[in-house]
This record gives structure tokens, sequence and C-alpha cells, in this order.
């Protein structure tokens, strides 16, 4: 099934869903070795790569929210109790926020520093919406990073909450977003 239904996600939810997830995983963690490593010649090539898979998930977090929006969210399981859905809706909100902030940060910073990020892959130039401005380009660095961290906390609440789920209340909510299986 390509579409959502009321009892499960569909295999584009899914794969937008894992491939958002291994890209943000690894973006933070080469982020954090981009900023580790000593000062070297080769540090804007790699901050460039970092910025083009920047634009890339924020156009698929962007997709991701449109292909939700016009397809039904699958139900929770009757059992569970009202506060637990506010709290998957408030952190699944609060997934989707962060990663266009944190993004859009890093796009800031981009346009905000000279020479820009914007050649992505070689092939075109990303349109900058910040002018070349040395300490918004810091400002708008350390709040990307900052953002970051937080971003990497919602996700290990998330993941905390997928394992409840899968061991302790065996609901299948989790397979739901693993296998056309409906919850």
């Amino acid at each position: 099934m390509i579409r959502n239904t009321s009892n499960g996600w569909g295999s584009v939810s899914r794969w937008l869903h894992w491939i958002l997830a291994l890209a943000i995983l690894a973006m933070i963690g080469f982020g954090w070795w981009m900023n580790h490593i000593p000062a070297r010649p080769d540090r804007f090539f790699y901050r460039s790569i970092h910025a083009d898979i920047g634009y890339v998930i924020l156009l698929l977090t962007v997709l991701r929210l449109v292909w939700r929006a016009v397809n039904p969210t699958p139900a929770m399981p009757p059992e569970t109790s009202r506060w637990q859905k506010i709290a998957a809706h408030v952190s699944h909100g609060a997934l989707y926020l962060v990663v266009i902030l944190v993004a859009m940060l890093g796009w800031a910073h981009s346009g905000a520093r000279t020479p820009d990020y914007s050649d992505f892959f070689g092939l075109f130039h990303v349109p900058q919406f910040t002018s070349p401005d040395r300490a918004a380009a810091g400002a708008y660095e350390d709040r990307h990073i900052l953002f970051a961290y937080v971003l990497l906390a919602l996700i290990a609440i998330h993941v905390v909450a997928a394992l409840w789920h899968h061991f302790i209340r065996r609901d299948r909510v989790v397979a739901r977003m693993v296998t056309d299986e409906a919850g």
C-alpha cells in the first residue's frame, strides 16, 4: 500500500521516515565530526557537503509534511490514554519543527558567511536568504548547533517511546512503521 490508511502507514510515509531518520542521524554525527577536526584545507568541502545534504533533508521534510497532510494518520491503539495521544502529537510536532529549524538556521548561516555554501553538489546555486555578515554567521551557526543537540534529544525520546511501545506495550505501533502490517 502506497498511501496511509486509518490503521497503517503507507510505503511512501515509511520510506520518508527511514530515509530522513538515517540522514538526520548521519548529519548530526557528520556535523559533530566537522566541528571537532583540526582546521585543515578541505574543511570548506566537508561543510559544503553538509549544507547540500541539509538542503535535501529540508526538502524531504517539507514533502513528508505535505504527504502527511493529504493522507490519513493511522489511529493510535484504542487503549492509548489521552495524555499519551497528546504526548505523541506534541513530540512529533516538535520533531518536525526542530528539523526545519535546524535546516533553516544552517541555510541562514550559509548565506551569512563568505564564501557561502550555495553550490549544490556543483549542479546549481541554492538561493540564499541572508546577506554576508560575519557576526550573524556566527550566531546562526551557534543556534544551528544548539538546536541540532535539541533535535538529538527529541530523537532519543522518540526512540525510547518506540522501544516502550514495542517491548513493553507490545501494541504493534512500531510494526506499522516497519512493515505493511496494520497496528
